[in-house]
């Protein structure tokens, strides 16, 4: 049996090798207008810098904003399915296949919600 993967920084291990390959080739992506400001803890913050420094062609602000969309696409796909009563259609199989009534649906919508908000917003 493979030993769980150590994480010095704590939390969990995600997998970012299609996030680095991007880094070192694809243009930014279109942003809002809507800038929000963090402040980091002292490890998080070295290890952005240093990711700065491997990738030099990267702005800071990229990086982070790269980093959080992955981090948004974990928690999306982390998401439990939770089973509802109403039947939404069948697979290939001809088995039910029932409504989602967990988290994912909410997150969706008000995703759509936000976006569109945040499109309109000069």
């Amino acid at each position: 049996m493979n030993a769980p993967l150590k994480n010095p920084y704590g939390g969990v291990v995600v997998k970012f090798k299609s996030l680095l390959d991007r880094w070192k080739k694809d243009p930014e992506p279109a942003l809002t207008a809507k800038e929000y400001a963090i402040r980091l803890p002292l490890d998080d913050a070295s290890r952005l810098h240093a990711l700065v420094a491997l990738f030099p062609g990267r702005q800071i602000e990229e990086i982070v904003t790269d980093l959080l969309h992955a981090g948004l696409d974990e928690v999306a796909a982390a998401m439990p399915y939770e089973r509802g009563p109403k039947v939404i259609s069948r697979d290939d199989h001809g088995d039910p296949v029932y409504e989602d009534i967990g988290m994912t649906p909410r997150f969706v919508e008000l995703t759509r919600q936000f976006k569109k908000n945040l499109a309109s917003t000069p």
